[in-house]
């Protein structure tokens, strides 16, 4: 088996879910990712955890929700009772079908969304990390050879972690000193206040209250968004092409979107729950080692020259104790393109030129 598959394994026992001896720790493992899974457990046996693993599946779960009523149980006790012992989660995710869930119908997609929000909640309280093993079929939607696609996938997750996470910190430290930030464009100009907000130096780690492994983004929480924004990177999204897509921005919720393409799919989306449009996060990709769009938000969002903005539900973690950020049944990220024309200011002042960030090199007053 590869070597980079369990040096993947060490970095996600170790740096990423910070497993101890005794933990227990649930692996859910798609459909693709035997190989790392097998990395996985044989790192959790020599930490001395326990583990259970749990089969993940797109074409099952299409399966489920097509052929149901509609009216699904509101969070199955016996899945919340296993999360709720669950010291780590781990999900491995290798989709052998990116479109698996096309078939699904907008209303039962949506509503089944619903059905496990208090699910999705638990698994959230734990210390989770999400990472993905390179598949064929993801290969051909990044639109790359099997063996590049590896290349890339291993170039992004097998960094050093503690490094990057020290350059992120200037952005955490501007973020959370800050009260409001501009994002300026083409078709794009967007304010949005993050008064009172605590940034997270997202760099692949539980320490660092970051959850995805690969990481390398700075992220919070924003409230009051006004304006207009366009994303220019495309993206799929339980199986359906989104691309192109415009929101407009009044009193801080989505009055008027439109798409190029999948305008169905984002009106779906938007249309979830009352919390669904509004933002839940401004991110601002900052890992270099990831140098392409592949059609992949766990990737996609964190290259050094974009910024994404999620509609729907807000991490606690970026919110003044106490308060209560944006809630919903959905979190979808859409990504902007900030390598060419653009601009990010914090409190009048650019940070970021072109993908250029003020303490790198050729940054441009």
């Amino acid at each position: 088996m590869d070597q980079r598959i369990y040096d993947h394994a060490e970095v996600l026992v170790d740096w990423s879910a910070r497993v101890e001896e005794g933990d227990n720790v649930v692996v859910r493992v798609d459909e693709g990712a035997h190989d790392l899974a097998v990395a996985v457990a044989e790192k959790l046996g020599e930490r001395g955890a326990n583990y259970l693993t749990t089969y993940v599946s797109d074409e099952v779960q299409s399966a489920f929700v097509r052929s149901h009523d509609g009216d699904f149980d509101q969070d199955p006790d016996f899945e919340t009772e296993m999360l709720e012992r669950a010291d780590s989660v781990l999900s491995l995710r290798a989709k052998r079908n990116t479109a698996a869930k096309a078939a699904i119908p907008g209303e039962k997609r949506s509503a089944y969304r619903k059905s496990r929000s208090g699910i999705r909640e638990v698994r959230m309280d734990s210390d989770w990390v999400s990472t993905i093993h390179p598949t064929r079929a993801l290969a051909q939607q990044a639109g790359m050879d099997y063996r590049e696609y590896q290349d890339f996938v291993y170039d992004a997750v097998l960094r050093d972690w503690e490094a990057l996470a020290d350059q992120m910190a200037n952005m955490k430290d501007l973020l959370d000193e800050g009260s409001e930030v501009r994002i300026v464009k083409e078709d794009t100009d967007l304010t949005m206040s993050i008064e009172g907000r605590t940034a997270v130096n997202s760099a692949a780690s539980v320490a660092y209250d970051s959850h995805n492994l690969p990481s390398g983004e700075v992220f919070t929480a924003p409230e009051n968004p006004e304006g207009e924004v366009y994303f220019d990177v495309p993206m799929t999204h339980n199986g359906e092409r989104i691309q192109g897509v415009h929101l407009t921005f009044e009193e801080g919720a989505v009055v008027d979107w439109s798409a190029e393409t999948g305008e169905q799919a984002l009106t779906d989306i938007l249309e979830t729950d009352e919390g669904a449009k509004r933002l839940g996060e401004l991110g601002i990709g900052m890992n270099r080692g990831i140098n392409r769009f592949t059609d992949s938000i766990l990737f996609d969002e964190k290259m050094g020259d974009t910024i994404h903005l999620a509609v729907g539900r807000a991490y606690s973690s970026c919110l003044p104790e106490g308060e209560e950020g944006n809630e919903s049944a959905v979190h979808v990220d859409m990504i902007t393109d900030m390598s060419d024309d653009s601009r990010m200011e914090i409190d009048g002042e650019v940070v970021q030129r072109n993908g250029t960030f003020r303490w790198e090199d050729g940054f441009e007053e």
